[in-house]
């Protein structure tokens, strides 16, 4: 017992020593923290570094190779060919008048020259070069010989899809994705990557790796996104077309701030194998890919080549249903819903100019406009939207956005989602008599909570479906005319107001087609008009919208067309009626 109790005596230590190894231990923890963190970041530089290079150094070949091009055939007239239009173009190539080398190397001339205004590239495709020479053997494709340009997060094999977060740097595909193999067997030649936003959930276009995609018409606006890069660069002139995504109008915004046209299908018309998104598994607020380009009949003729039976085989998940030429070719008179506003976020001055321009135009075309309002707006937008798209509280972005410093245009957005839950609730219930908008959304963005909660919302997600799709028929619509957000914001505040997309987002709930067409631009009565803005709710969000929006003079202004699922062939026809409507009141 003796022995026992000297041994333990030898064991104690006084307070002192205790104190000083118990702090020298925090301080080799905090230590090891501190270098490990350091040599993420620097991984990270590194990881981003290297990126950057590959992006100058495959700008760097394409540019000496057209140079090569330009000096052994002068006679080539790029300046003609980059005005011609997508069916134009395909008729030509089809007919022999042009080479399919003559049309890549001008666009190939036209993309870089627009990327060092727009820094909207993520890489050249140097395989396009090679497919270039071998294109020939797909001659009796719809799309022969057309350069296409893919949002960067479209598989290409070898090639990153980044999303724009540094996690995800140097892991290469191992494929092309099902439409990118489709691309290419109907002779398109996909030959670059766009940029997009750091982690896809953003409506800007700027991320740590790439950087500030910019708007073709003003530089000191965004592109819009997150298929930002394809906006710009198509809106630049350097494509004749594109595909993207949209989950929450992430095609249909950009072609609203550049000036373009642009169309999200209905959920599952084509297939998004090998598209990658930020993370997999979320079902509420479905994504989709889909076409952007000048005009909508090029959108039709894309559809039309995708629509295939290659694609149908690659991914027999998508319904084998090929495009209805008939539908689109229609000219019967439509009933047409129409809204002006959805009564969250009230429209800037030109949105709703151009929303009753439009009408007019169709009003005296013959159609039938009638008076339209979405359902449970507020209740969708936070009960729907936010706890769909955030379901896990945003864990699994969080987590994507890890290894990497966040990017400022995603800040805003971002930085209420690290907090814990009790303190969003918390916030959520003092902010509540103060921003009734913005104490719904902190709430929502808690998530779902359990897996029972996560199938009400499901449930509740299919049910407002069906009470949207009855709505519809009671109205007895054809087709819906709706504002898309507009025009292109001013830098920094795409993050910040979310509750913008309402007027975008619901339609990937209900999973309805819709495409924008350009239909006007901003006015200096536009603008004065503005100045008198208050929104709906007189808030912090409509505040900021105001800002966001000004300054826009002469910038694009876009209306939004909608149909019913499996109805795009509907939607792109009424897209192409407006765009017609619009063409014929200006001459």
């Amino acid at each position: 017992m003796e022995n026992v109790q000297q041994f333990l005596r030898g064991l104690e230590l006084d307070n002192r020593t205790a104190a000083l190894l118990t702090g020298a231990a925090c301080g080799v923890g905090a230590l090891v923290v501190l270098v490990r963190q350091v040599n993420s970041q620097q991984e990270a530089e590194k990881k981003i570094q290297r990126a950057r290079n590959r992006r100058a150094e495959s700008l760097q070949r394409a540019e000496k190779a057209v140079f090569q091009y330009k000096e052994s055939h002068p006679m080539t007239d790029s300046s003609l060919i980059l005005t011609l239009s997508l069916s134009e173009l395909t008729k030509q190539l089809q007919e022999g008048s042009l080479r399919p080398e003559e049309v890549f190397y001008s666009y190939m001339e036209k993309t870089i020259d627009v990327n060092k205004k727009l820094n909207c590239c993520t890489e050249i495709l140097l395989e396009s070069f090679d497919q270039l020479k071998s294109v020939g053997s797909n001659k009796d494709g719809l799309l022969y010989g057309v350069p296409v340009s893919i949002k960067e997060n479209f598989a290409y094999k070898n090639h990153d899809s980044s999303c724009g977060v540094v996690i995800n740097l140097e892991q290469p595909a191992q494929q092309n994705c099902v439409l990118v193999e489709v691309l290419k067997r109907q002779g398109a030649i996909p030959f670059v990557k766009t940029n997009l936003p750091q982690g896809l959930l953003n409506y800007d276009c700027s991320n740590h790796i790439y950087g500030q995609t910019v708007n073709p018409h003003n530089l000191q606006k965004t592109s819009g996104g997150s298929s930002g890069g394809e906006g710009a660069l198509i809106g630049g002139g350097g494509s004749p077309l594109g595909l993207g995504s949209d989950i929450g109008g992430s095609i249909r915004i950009p072609a609203s701030f550049c000036g373009i046209c642009g169309f999200k299908p209905t959920a599952g018309r084509l297939s998004l194998q090998g598209v990658s998104s930020i993370y997999r598994g979320q079902k509420s607020v479905l994504s989709a890919a889909g076409p952007m380009a000048k005009d909508v009949d090029s959108l039709a003729l894309c559809m039309q080549a995708l629509l295939c039976d290659h694609m149908f085989t690659l991914d027999p998940t998508v319904p084998p249903v090929p495009f209805n030429v008939q539908m689109y070719q229609s000219s019967k008179p439509l009933r047409i819903g129409y809204l002006e506003t959805d009564g969250y976020t009230q429209p800037s001055p030109s949105m709703a100019r151009g929303i009753r321009e439009v009408k007019a135009l169709l009003n005296q075309a013959g159609h039938t406009l009638v008076p339209y309002t979405p359902l449970k707006i507020n209740h969708v937008v936070n009960e729907l939207l936010l706890k769909g798209v955030l379901a896990d509280g945003a864990t699994t972005l969080l987590q994507k956005l890890e290894g990497g410093p966040l990017d400022p245009c995603l800040r805003g957005q971002v930085l209420p989602y690290y907090l814990p839950n009790w303190l969003k609730k918390t916030l959520s219930f003092l902010l509540k008599p103060l921003f009734p908008r913005g104490s719904a959304a902190l709430r929502s963005i808690c998530g779902v909570g359990s897996v029972q909660d996560l199938w009400k919302q499901h449930a509740a997600v299919e049910d407002y479906i069906h009470e949207t799709i009855e709505d519809w028929r009671r109205c007895n619509i054809d087709v819906l005319l709706c504002p898309i957000i507009g025009p292109a914001y001013n830098f920094l505040y795409c993050g910040k107001l979310t509750n913008a997309v309402s007027y975008t987002m619901l339609y990937n709930l209900l999973t309805f087609p819709a495409g924008v067409v350009p239909v006007s631009t901003v006015t200096a009565e536009d603008e004065e008009e503005l100045r008198h803005y208050k929104g709906v709710y007189q808030d912090y969000w409509d505040r900021l919208f105001k800002q966001a929006v000004s300054g826009g003079e002469g910038l694009p202004v876009a209306v939004q067309c909608v149909a019913l699922p499996w109805q795009d062939e509907l939607c792109l026809r009424f897209m192409k009626e407006v765009e017609q409507l619009v063409k014929q009141s200006r001459k």
